[in-house]
């Protein structure tokens, strides 16, 4: 497990799980305690990500946020590697 503070409002949980074929990522995203998103991104095969989760991040971003503030939490991403 991989936690992820975006700022002091929101961070990401990360996880990773072995389903019956690959793996899959999963990422659950926390405002103030409470969960607001969650998310999954599977894979056959090795990932050849940047960092580890990195998908699943930018998936999850993407999914809640709008706008500036989807960029501004996809500039924050960039620092992670």
């Amino acid at each position: 497990m991989c936690i992820f503070h975006l700022d002091d409002e929101y961070k990401i949980v990360c996880d990773w799980k072995k389903p019956r074929s690959g793996f899959k990522h999963t990422a659950v995203l926390h405002r103030n305690g409470f969960i607001v998103g969650e998310t999954k991104v599977c894979y056959l095969n090795r990932t050849w990500e940047r960092f580890e989760y990195q998908s699943v991040l930018e998936k999850i971003v993407g999914l809640q946020f709008d706008g500036e503030e989807e960029q501004k939490y996809r500039d924050i991403l960039k620092t992670f590697h």
